[in-house]
């Protein structure tokens, strides 16, 4: 009986790894924002996931991909061209660990310099529930607008490939540093003071 047991499960593993394989374009890649193109294109050059993503990132320097999404406001807030105040746009999910650690610092610097900032936290509910997203904004005491990534048509606009990225634009609409991962409170400030002051 447990010998048959192992059998099924060996053969249900063997189903699951010939599915993944053949939907690794949509499935897996696009944890990594990767699309057919980008997939077809590095099997043709030998290309890496990651020499993909870093290639077809946005970077410093480079306009910042246009989009438009609705909050928890019910607002509609647009990313894309020029704007009335720099922008710090953050891509998060409730899950992840960094996130929650660099949370009371976005609201500490939302608070400080919201005179001359927009932060907008994008909450990837792709990859997430949106009322663990709540909890999430509530417990940490979000003020500022928490657009819903819900298609995750933003992230993959931005290769995103993990939370937390923090991306700042200035007030022409143009990136001017992403930030993949965590800072230290004092090296966030900085770049954003930089960024006020360019």
């Amino acid at each position: 009986m447990m010998k048959r047991n192992l059998w099924i499960l060996a053969g249900l593993l063997i189903l699951l790894c010939a599915a993944l394989y053949q939907n690794n374009k949509t499935g897996i890649l696009s944890v990594f924002g990767l699309g057919d193109e980008t997939n077809s294109a590095a099997a043709g050059q030998g290309k890496s996931v990651s020499q993909l993503v870093a290639e077809n990132a946005p970077k410093p320097g480079s306009k910042a991909p246009a989009f438009s999404l609705t909050a928890l406001d019910g607002k509609t807030y647009q990313v894309g061209g020029k704007r009335d105040k720099p922008l710090l746009l953050n891509f998060w999910a409730s899950w992840c660990d960094p996130c929650k650690e660099e949370a009371p610092d976005l609201v500490k610097l939302a608070e400080q310099y919201g005179e001359q900032l927009d932060v907008y936290a994008v909450n990837v509910t792709f990859y997430d529930k949106l009322e663990n997203a709540k909890e999430f904004v509530k417990n940490y005491g979000y003020t500022f607008p928490v657009l819903l990534d819900e298609k995750e048509e933003a992230y993959r606009k931005y290769n995103g490939i993990a939370f937390p990225t923090n991306v700042l634009i200035d007030e022409n609409g143009m990136i001017r540093d992403v930030i993949v991962g965590t800072l230290s409170p004092e090296e966030l400030e900085a770049k954003i003071k930089k960024l006020l002051n360019a």
